[in-house]
């Protein structure tokens, strides 16, 4: 962002009606000559309104699942409420044992976890934790789906309102954007890493105010620590909502370069400056959480993923959890409800591109456009796709590949760094909408043929009510719909009785059929409910496979677990002779199992089939069935 247009911007626009930052004092002596102002024009006052605004629309968009804590289910959320509450309660539990760890053989047991190398978001669980013990993972995971939506849009509105805008207002509108635009939203059914980016405004804060400090160097030494204590935190919430925004803020320096190259060559010391105490400070305190993460037990390489960019034809779409996509495509199938990264809608983006022509004198509103369209270009990934179609044509993307965490990045989600581009260019519109004279909006048009007199159509057209009813108009059909719970399936009373206890012996596991994996993990609940006294085999969480160590979602299978996987999902039974009973065993004993556990037997007949032919008849045990192998897996 260009420091010097933004101060100067700043300084000389005037305020918006019935708003005044710096009141003017008539008689410096006497406090009675200052002008009194409205309560709602006060800026404390007004900063308070906002925030409680914010916290009021994140907390509404969860009201369901707050209301049902016990039991409540995010009906979008797929297997991630499940991993996220385990990730909660699993370090609460470590740090009430007094063994917090960057590892842990609570899943994939034997072979553990790497907890740095997964979305374990140890810098809000850990000090989470009382809450966890005290009231439930499912409360700590609402607080921060709710709280981190809420305190993003509050990061960006202090930034912009500090750095950017001359009213409160619109900076307000700027913030919203960037907290509940379409593609957070989407992630906010159940992906808190993402949700909780309210470090991420206070991050590029710093950086201004890097680019603002000129030549002092005290002054750049202490935003610069600062700057390194804040991404250690970011790294300790999110790596990848970092690692996103980071992109977008080199393609905003790329841009500054372009339009502004010597106002970048006279911020560059101080921001050099402040950049190398910032790493310095930051390899202190996370260096050691980081190495464990690439070079630690349960590291990989790089993660395989399907590319996934962005369809062309999405941006213009309406997201399904909106207003509009609930209106006009209420039963609208969605692969993943959570990689909704576009979805922007025609209408937001046809005043995007007005709001662009409108503001391109405007520093900040260039650069806001060239970052917003270079973004949503990379996440097109390589090739593009328009409607599903290969184009042929190579994306951007292609450049950034075969990087280092580029490589195990989804590309679609480029577009989250994009939103804090277009909250500059909707609150830079709102400001000088609110705070120009109406005549002042737009220059003057008298075509020969108006005659000397302005028409009042054309009065109307350049007033700010016309900005605001296009806002309106652009934004009412992405409006985000609260998000829906169902009942939760009830933990097997085998679990929350703590009945397993009589088959389970000290660093011994528990086998629950299916395995659990990112397409069903229940058993994970059912491991917290049982206060984790048993590691489970296999489960849901990114680790190494094959002689590469590339990392996927969930365990790398034996045959017995590809088998009884293949059996819940297929409902048929395959052949299973003595070859596959004595591998059986084998894997039973690598896992180090005591106990192999099938919930609902009645409703999985072919697993319970395939158990049987591999281990012969199960127990009955108050509602599920169990096979002891106490005395055949030493």
């Amino acid at each position: 962002m260009s420091p010097d247009r933004l101060a100067a911007a700043r300084a000389s626009a005037p305020s918006a009606p019935g708003e005044d930052h710096a009141p003017h004092r008539a008689d410096p002596v006497a406090p009675s000559a200052e002008p009194q102002l409205p309560l709602l024009a006060r800026p404390r006052v007004l900063d308070t309104v906002i925030v409680l605004a914010y916290l009021l629309a994140a907390f509404g968009l969860y009201r369901d699942l707050w209301l049902h804590l016990g039991d409540g289910y995010l009906v979008d959320s797929g297997e991630d409420q499940n991993l996220f509450e385990w990730f909660f309660a699993m370090h609460a539990h470590a740090l009430a044992a007094g063994q917090p760890s960057l590892f842990s053989t609570l899943q994939n047991y034997p072979a553990g976890i790497n907890l740095m190398a997964n979305t374990s978001m140890p810098g809000l669980a850990v000090p989470l934790a009382p809450l966890t013990l005290l009231a439930g993972p499912t409360t700590t995971l609402a607080l921060v789906l709710s709280g981190g939506l809420a305190g993003t849009a509050i990061g960006w509105y202090w930034v912009f309102s500090r750095y950017l805008t001359r009213s409160r207002w619109a900076a307000a509108i700027g913030g919203g954007c960037a907290g509940f635009a379409p593609p957070m939203v989407s992630h906010a059914h159940a992906h808190p890493n993402f949700t909780s980016a309210f470090l991420l405004p206070l991050i590029v804060a710093c950086l201004i105010r890097l680019a603002l400090s000129g030549r002092g160097i005290w002054a750049a030494l202490r935003t610069g620590a600062l700057l390194g204590a804040l991404v250690a935190w970011q790294v300790l919430i999110g790596e990848e909502p970092l690692l996103i925004v980071a992109t977008g803020i080199a393609v905003w320096g790329l841009a500054w370069a372009v339009v502004r190259p010597r106002s970048l060559l006279a911020a560059a010391r101080p921001l050099l400056t402040g950049l190398g105490v910032a790493v310095g400070v930051s390899v202190l305190l996370v260096g050691y959480p980081l190495w464990f993460q690439f070079t630690g037990p349960g590291s990989y390489h790089s993660l395989a993923h399907v590319l996934d960019g962005n369809d062309l034809a999405a941006f213009g779409g309406l997201p399904r959890q909106s207003i509009g996509g609930q209106l006009l495509r209420p039963g609208q199938p969605v692969g993943n409800p959570t990689e909704q990264n576009a979805f922007f809608g025609w209408p937001l983006l046809t005043l995007l591109l007005v709001a662009a022509i409108w503001l391109w004198r405007e520093v900040p509103a260039r650069l806001a456009a060239i970052t917003a369209v270079g973004l949503a270009a990379l996440s097109l990934g390589s090739p593009v796709y328009l409607r599903g179609t290969d184009t042929g044509i190579l994306g951007p993307w292609w450049v950034l590949d075969r990087l280092p965490l580029f490589d195990s990045l989804i590309e679609s989600r480029l577009t989250l760094a994009s939103l804090p581009a277009i909250g500059v260019l909707l609150a830079l519109a709102s400001d000088r909408a609110l705070t120009r004279p109406p005549r002042q909006l737009v220059p003057p048009v008298r075509p020969s043929w108006l005659g000397r007199s302005r028409p009042h159509w054309l009065n109307w057209l350049t007033s700010r009510r016309l900005w605001f009813a296009a806002l309106a108009l652009a934004v009412a059909p992405i409006l985000p719909m609260r998000f829906t719970t169902e009942p939760r399936a009830a933990t097997p009373v085998f679990f929350s009785s703590g009945d397993w206890r009589d088959y389970v012996r000290p660093g011994r596991s528990v086998l629950t059929v299916p395995p659990p994996d990112p397409s069903g993990a229940d058993a994970l609940h059912w491991q917290v409910v049982a206060g984790f006294g048993f590691p489970l085999v296999e489960g849901y969480f990114v680790g190494p496979a094959g002689p590469e160590r590339t990392g996927i979602y969930g365990a790398d299978r034996p045959p017995t677990s590809l088998l009884l996987a293949s059996a819940a999902i297929s409902g048929t039974v395959p052949p299973i002779g003595p070859s596959e009973r004595a591998r059986a065993l084998d894997d039973l004993r690598n896992w180090r199992a005591d106990l192999v556990v099938l919930p609902n037997p009645a409703d999985q007949p072919a697993p319970h089939a395939a158990l049987v032919a591999l281990l012969g008849p199960g127990q009955r045990r108050d509602d599920v069935l169990v096979w002891d192998l106490r005395g055949r897996t030493r």
